[in-house]
């Protein structure tokens, strides 16, 4: 992973309604967020996480394998020109895409596989510029991060305390 990627880990109740919420107050509280990927390990919670945003006014689209080409190449034209500013998405935009200069990642799921993560968070920093990349993680995710990190050789910092931080009930 670049040098110029802020990471930071956010840890998250098991239910999804708990996720959104956290999502949502990490891209309102977003330092200097110009637009953002968000990835979601699921073809169905990308449509689903789309919808929520855009029903609590967010800016989104969403981009993912069963869409049509048309549509796909609507939602990435939109975002790329500044028309959307968050696009909601699966590893189908981790790599190969052509979309410069992203601000800020946020890894709604953890990636199963390491290298995801590193392809996710590589969508930002690039050029020499500098990029965040926020991961919300459940107690299930664990042993993925600590995958994620063995891979990249270094712990990612929590931004909340970590999951021993959430209160009773949500773990």
């Amino acid at each position: 992973a670049a040098a110029t990627i802020t990471q930071r880990l956010l840890s998250v109740g098991k239910e999804p309604h708990h996720k959104r919420e956290k999502l949502r107050a990490a891209i309102r509280g977003a330092k200097d967020l110009k637009n953002a990927i968000i990835f979601c390990n699921r073809k169905r919670d990308v449509a689903l996480l789309h919808k929520s945003l855009v029903s609590h006014g967010f800016n989104a689209a969403a981009l993912h394998g069963d869409m049509d080409q048309r549509s796909r190449t609507i939602a990435l034209d939109s975002f790329r020109n500044g028309e959307v500013t968050l696009l909601v998405a699966s590893d189908v935009a981790a790599r190969g895409l052509d979309i410069p200069a992203v601000s800020h990642v946020f890894n709604f799921d953890v990636p199963h596989h390491a290298e995801d993560y590193v392809h996710r968070i590589g969508r930002t920093g690039r050029a020499g510029r500098s990029g965040a990349s926020i991961t919300l993680v459940t107690p299930a995710d664990q042993k993925s991060l600590a995958a994620i990190e063995q891979l990249m050789g270094q712990s990612i910092a929590w931004e909340d305390g970590g999951l021993e931080s959430l209160p009773a009930g949500e773990e």
